[in-house]
């Protein structure tokens, strides 16, 4: 176990995995949508308030639990949430994967608060190369492995559209594949509408996902048939997803007030 001594949060810097405030946010909200479910409302509560506090170094927090309540205390009007919650909250995020944490210590001895570290969302990127290398040299039987499990990590980029994920709506499906085949890349673009929609309060609506989606990608294909220039297809077409879902939300703004506001003139 690391013996961590407790101080700036300057001094835990080295334990971030993310190159950015932009970088660590994205994670965060892949790890919301496979996770945002099986937290109660009161957990995202804290999740997202100890999110805010990891903001300096990105992903890196070592906040008192006091201090992460009397925030969320103070910002939902003496409504907060229990110390027990909270604790709750981080023992599902550490089972999920998506926290680890430290225990730190005063200079004279006494426990002090927790090091919240945020790690990254699973990817299929392969490991760094001074990992590979370093489990080559260990022993003829890493080497073994490591061909095996890069064999397999390279698989996903030859594979078709039949191995794409059934959670992938298959109007989607047969839309993508007829001008990206690879079940990886329309797991990627979908994945995009997931995170669009989630930024835009829309998660739940399943059919409009699926509308917004479509037609959002169909925009894409029109741009690049007319040889506009696209240098990320991925990045451009998030950007129509958004701008549809953000004009979605403010309908419906003033379909419940009408007027694009929430609040009474």
């Amino acid at each position: 176990m690391l013996n961590l001594k407790s101080g700036k949060i300057e001094q835990y810097e080295q334990f971030s995995q993310f190159a950015s405030l932009t970088e660590f946010n994205h994670h965060m909200e892949m790890w919301l949508l496979e996770h945002k479910a099986d937290f109660s409302k009161g957990e995202l509560m804290g999740l997202k308030r100890l999110v805010c506090y990891a903001a300096k170094i990105p992903g890196i927090c070592h906040a008192k639990i006091g201090t992460v309540l009397k925030a969320i205390h103070d910002e939902y009007n003496e409504n907060g949430i229990s110390r027990s919650t909270f604790k709750r909250m981080v023992l599902k995020a550490k089972e999920f994967g998506i926290l680890t944490t430290y225990e730190t210590e005063r200079k004279n001895g006494s426990q002090s608060s927790n090091l919240y570290v945020f790690n990254r969302i699973p990817s299929n990127e392969p490991p760094r190369q001074e990992i590979m290398n370093h489990q080559y040299e260990t022993s003829n039987l890493f080497k073994t492995k490591k061909q095996e499990i890069t064999k397999r990590k390279e698989e996903p980029s030859e594979l078709d559209h039949t191995y794409v994920s059934h959670r992938i709506p298959q109007p989607f499906v047969q839309l993508v594949k007829c001008f990206f085949p690879e079940a990886e890349s329309i797991e990627e673009y979908w994945r995009m509408t997931q995170i669009a929609a989630y930024r835009n309060n829309s998660e739940k609506e399943t059919e409009r996902i699926l509308e917004v989606a479509v037609h959002s990608f169909k925009q894409l294909i029109r741009k690049l048939k007319f040889n506009v220039a696209v240098k990320n297809p991925i990045a451009y077409f998030y950007g129509i997803l958004d701008k549809k879902f953000r004009q979605r939300y403010y309908e419906a703004l003033y379909e419940r007030y009408g007027f694009y506001g929430g609040n009474d003139r």
